[in-house]
Parts: structure tokens; sequence; C-alpha cells
């Protein structure tokens, strides 16, 4: 066979685990691994919201199965590009703010990549935290023609973000480099900047020429505001930066298997922005052609109209208070349980993940002795929590650190 030095690749930790956990028989199990919102049950919740949606378009007779147009549905781009830059932006009022629909975050970068491949006239390193999410890594290397570079991002020791290392690095790295930022409800650590220190990351990337590429899954996640959570976005629009989003509605409405996103550049002009489009296009002509329309019909939907949208922004309402209630319920039982060291990052941290602090190898006692899975950094998705299953997990935390034996 041609194929046959073709090594067999495992499968990322975080499906392997998920695969574990679903084949684990265990009464007490718990699942920490996958990003997807849980109820207070612990069960998926489709948003209100959607149903509806999805109720009034299964009636409409006038809906038919073409193909939507290469950059999608515009009606959702137009109104993806308004929630993240706001209503009356400059950006957009210029017309300087362009989108196309894509499947789903992952989708997005994959254009973002490609199109900085092919056009961004700097040099190819791109810029990622440490640590970040995985696939990025991923993405980057695969893609080829472009450099996957690390710059300082997470302080062990205070278990925030260490500014005057991640500004070091990027004050060293090449100028005109891609920086991928984490627009808010940073993953995998929750940790997000302050606001003045998203002025000093902006003055720093300024000073270097570097482009910034905006990874926004987690829009109303980390503050329950959509125009909280978006300011670094509209900062950074305001300073006069040229820059992509990547933007995903699978948690944030929902949509997981939809695979529903839009990808936004943002030029210096009007004509600048509108040739990158054609470009863009032209990427996701020969990648896939077309984006699928049920999930852009939903959110366009979810996004337009008036009564829906304010459903909507209540469903992400509740989403965001339902983890700040898990975060609670985990902090007040490694508490009661006097599980050894300081847990106070558990609620300082936002958004959907955490990052605990745990070493591998008492992560991997949680997996083999307790069946709480977990990834091995120590991230936790914070949805797997509940008030039923608090205590169990703390009492599992303190029982790993105390007893795991360390490689």
């Amino acid at each position: 066979s041609s194929f046959s030095t073709v090594d067999y690749v495992e499968l990322p930790s975080v499906f392997h685990l998920s695969s574990r956990y679903q084949e684990d028989t265990c009464p007490d199990k718990v699942n920490l691994t996958i990003g997807a919102y849980r109820d207070e049950a612990g069960k998926p919740w489709v948003l209100p919201c959607v149903r509806k949606a999805e109720s009034i378009l299964a009636a409409d007779d006038t809906l038919n199965k073409e193909y939507l147009s290469m950059g999608g549905l515009q009606s959702f781009n137009d109104a993806a590009t308004r929630l993240v830059l706001g209503e009356n932006s400059p950006l957009i009022q210029e017309d300087r703010a362009v989108a196309v629909q894509t499947l789903s975050g992952t989708g997005a970068l994959t254009i973002a990549f490609q199109f900085i491949k092919q056009f961004y006239p700097g040099n190819k390193d791109v810029l990622v935290s440490n640590p970040s999410w995985g696939n990025h890594k991923l993405m980057i290397e695969r893609m080829g023609g472009l450099n996957f570079v690390q710059y300082t991002y997470y302080d062990a020791k205070t278990m925030g973000v260490d500014l005057e290392a991640m500004c070091r690095d990027l004050e060293n790295a090449k100028d005109g480099s891609v920086v991928l930022l984490h627009a808010c409800a940073h993953n995998p650590t929750g940790i997000d900047p302050t606001r003045e220190q998203w002025m000093k990351i902006a003055e720093v990337c300024k000073k270097k020429n570097h482009f910034p590429i905006f990874d926004l899954a987690y829009l109303g996640y980390a503050s329950g505001s959509f125009n909280e959570d978006a300011y670094a976005i509209r900062l950074f629009g305001e300073l006069g930066f040229e820059f992509l989003v990547c933007q995903s509605f699978a948690k944030i409405m929902g949509l997981y298997c939809e695979r529903i996103g839009a990808m936004m550049f943002v030029g210096q002009t009007a004509e600048i922005a509108h040739k990158c489009l054609s470009q863009i296009k032209i990427i996701i002509r020969s990648i896939y052609s077309n984006p699928p329309a049920h999930g852009a019909r939903v959110a366009s939907m979810c996004l337009n109209n008036r009564d829906m949208r304010a459903e909507w922004e209540d469903c992400v309402k509740e989403m965001h208070a339902r983890i700040r209630r898990a975060r609670s319920h985990l902090h007040t039982a490694l508490k009661t349980c006097n599980v050894p060291g300081s847990w106070e990052h558990i609620l300082s941290q936002n958004g959907m993940f955490s990052y605990t602090g745990l070493t591998k190898a008492q992560c991997e006692t949680l997996i083999e002795k307790h069946h709480i899975y977990l990834l091995k950094s120590g991230r936790i998705s914070m949805c797997g929590i509940t008030q039923e299953n608090a205590k169990y997990v703390a009492e599992a935390f303190k029982d790993a650190i105390q007893n795991a034996k360390e490689n």
C-alpha cells in the first residue's frame, strides 16, 4: 500500500476521556471534560428561543433547500457583526467591517489562518497564549506555512494573567506577527485581562505592528453581558487596528451540532475590507463552497427578532448565572471538606472553564480511582459541577491531593 507508513493517531484527550466516561458504569461518575453547557441536572439545554425559531422555520413553506451563497446568510452575518462591534459602531457605519458565515468557531479559525497564510504580508509567526485551546496548535501546525509560537499568559503562582511576561514576549516577537487573543472567558484558564491590562496589551501590539485575531467562543459567558465581553475587540477597533474575529454560536446559542459561526474582518478602509472579503469567499469556495442554512436561519431569527432576541439574552444570562452557581457549589464544598490549598481562584475565574492547579498525577487519580473525568492539565468544565455532586468532587480532590504519587 502507498499508505503503509501512515501511523495510527490517538483521539485528542478530551474526546478520549468523554468516550471513557460514556462507557463507565460507576453511578458516581462525573464528566468535567468537554466544554458544553449543562443545566442543574447535568443535562444539555436546547434554548426555548431556539425551539421557537425551529418551529417557525418548519412551518414556513416559502423556505427551500437551495444553496446559500459562499458567504452564507447575510442577515445572520450582519447581526453577528453588530453583536460584536455594537449597534452604532463606526466600523460598521464606515463599511469597514465585513463578515462571512462559517462552520462554527473552528471553521472561522481555519478560514482566518488560510487568509493569513495567503495574503498577510507580515511574518507568518502566529503567537498563541500558553496555555490555550489545544486545537489552536493543531490547526496552525497542520495548515503548513504558518509557525506556531507561544507567549506567556498564565502565572501558576498567582493563578492569574502574567501580564509582565506576556507583554515581554509580545515585545520580543518579530515585528508584524499574528497574535491570537481570547476575547473573553479564556480557554482553558478562565482568566481574562482587566480593562487596564487589555490597554497595555494593545499598546504593545500597536508598537510592534502585530495583527490580532480574536477567538470569540464565549461571548456573554464571562460577565453575562455581551457589551462587557466584547470590550477587548471594540478597544482594538477604537485604536485603529485591522483585525479578524472568529466567532462561534455553539455555546452561546446551544447550536453545537449545527456548526454555526462567523468570521469578521475589519479593514483600514471599506475598499480594503471588501477586497479581502472577496478573497475570503474564494477560500471558502475551495474548502466547502457553501455553509449550511438551518443553524444560520435559527441564529438570525434569535438575533434579529426583538422578542426572541430578548429571550435569548435572558438565556445567556441564565447560563452565565448557572456557571457562577457551579463555581460557588464547588468552592463551598472544597472549603467545607478542608481540601488543602487556596481555592479562591475557582470564584475569581470566569466562563465555562477553571484551571484547578491540580497536577497530572492528581488528575490521573481522579480519573482512575474516583471516576471523575478531567483533562490532565487540571482544566475542568464547570458545567459538570452540580449541587448534588460538588461534595463528591471535593472529597475526591482532597484524596488526590493527599495521596496521589507524583512521577
